[in-house]
């Protein structure tokens, strides 16, 4: 117990907030690059290992198996069964956690500077030797069953999915990464060894480290972390083109209050245009309480507790999307009233204000994000995967800043669609139809 307690002291003395911070660049001798932030302050390291690929490498007609496969992933390796692998980690006081997304699987370890060896050891066998045994399996495949289940009977569950199926069509995004029932209820070890050898390869893996290690000491860990995992894996999945009709899609589900999700084609982050759409979005439905869809719809008419907009930008599509709830007596108006929103910033653009508002928003908030060695670790292999340059830390918000109001009011007028705005609804809603 007393170990654990260490761990929990040195997560909440980890490195104060703020946006300085020195990156290095480490490859180690078996050529596996990483990138470190050191702090010696605190014997304590946090490891964050990416992916990508995740769940939309699953072969056709096995959905579902990568995200078993990763729900396998602490059940038990090498010579431990699960509870042995449970126990291992306890006693050394190290937390690893294992997840995947569309477009990755996530890997996060935290470990003492005393267990560093140990620590390392036991996610090697995780990562490189898992046991895949028929217990654990049925065990974890009987929970993901479980999670399907209770999403059949979630409205924003049913929502999340339509909304995918209709913009993604037959494409990995289109269907939900933990697979259906059927899926799920028919796969294999088999299928779940090949799943692990397709998504864990060092071809697809990047990997940030902060914390009490120096780089020679970084090098030797990465080539014992994963230097046996396989050369390459799976091909990753292709393209697709999202489709927005702008139509409005009803479910029927008896509930008092419909949700939406609704959206129109986004912006990659790779566009030199990327940040004024931020910034727009922000304005729109992404700054909190003072967007103009919470204005709108919440503060002025009281339709909702809360609408919200967003860019996602997935490895092989982007999109603009937002979600709201309302009871089926008021989404309509609700609807309308984002719909006209929408059309208002396209046409009219934003203010300097506005502008100005959202700028202190986003460069005021960005230092919060570095509160402690796990916090600054995601945030650098995110960093990595999408392709930001090693001194981007530093140079954020001067690039937020650096957007004009021309520049944001020329992306509303070229982005905003409201012919393409797109409404799926689950509910009852009155006043709409398909």
């Amino acid at each position: 117990m007393t170990r654990v307690l260490a761990v929990l002291a040195a997560l909440l003395l980890a490195l104060p907030a703020r946006a300085g911070v020195e990156i290095k660049e480490v490859t180690s001798p078996g050529g596996i690059t990483a990138w470190l932030v050191e702090e010696h302050s605190i014997p304590f390291v946090a490891l964050e290992l990416r992916f990508r690929g995740g769940g939309s490498l699953d072969a056709p007609g096995k959905r579902g198996a990568t995200n078993l496969m990763v729900g396998l992933l602490e059940e038990g390796a090498g010579d431990l069964d699960a509870r042995g692998f449970a126990r291992a980690s306890e006693e050394l006081a190290a937390s690893f956690r294992y997840n995947v997304h569309d477009d990755a699987v996530t890997v996060s370890a935290k470990f003492l500077t005393e267990n560093r060896d140990q620590a390392v050891a036991l996610l090697r066998e995780s990562l490189v030797n898992p046991r895949f045994d028929e217990d654990a399996i049925n065990r974890v495949r009987a929970q993901v069953l479980s999670s399907i289940r209770s999403d059949e009977r979630d409205p924003q569950a049913i929502a999340g999915r339509r909304f995918d199926a209709l913009v993604y069509g037959d494409h990995p995004y289109g269907s939900p990464l933990d697979g259906t029932l059927e899926s799920v209820g028919a796969l294999t070890r088999d299928d779940i060894v090949a799943a692990h050898q397709g998504a864990l390869a060092r071809d697809r893996l990047y990997v940030s480290v902060v914390g009490d290690i120096t780089a020679e000491d970084l090098g030797a860990l990465l080539d014992t972390l994963v230097g046996d995992l396989p050369e390459t894996g799976a091909p990753m999945p292709a393209e697709v083109t999202p489709r927005f009709e702008g139509g409005m899609t009803i479910v029927d589900f008896d509930t008092p209050q419909s949700v939406v999700m609704f959206g129109q084609p986004g912006i990659a982050f790779e566009d030199p245009d990327y940040f004024a759409a931020y910034l727009l979005n922000v304005i729109l439905g992404g700054g909190g309480f003072e967007s103009r869809l919470m204005q709108e719809v919440r503060e002025k008419r009281g339709l909702t507790y809360g609408v919200y907009s967003y860019l996602v930008d997935k490895d092989q599509a982007d999109i603009w999307m937002g979600s709201v709830a309302s009871a089926n007596d008021r989404v309509a108006q609700a609807i309308e009233v984002i719909r006209a929103e929408w059309a208002r910033a396209r046409d009219q653009g934003v203010t300097a204000e506005e502008l100005d508002l959202a700028k202190t928003y986003l460069t005021g908030a960005y230092p919060l994000r570095f509160d402690g060695n796990g916090p600054i670790a995601n945030i650098m292999v995110g960093m990595q995967m999408s392709g930001m340059p090693i001194d981007y830390i530093e140079t954020r918000n001067d690039r937020v800043n650096a957007v004009t109001l021309d520049d944001v009011n020329r992306v509303a007028r070229a982005l905003l669609d409201p012919g393409k705005l797109s409404f799926v609804v689950v509910g009852r809603p009155q006043g709409l139809s398909n």
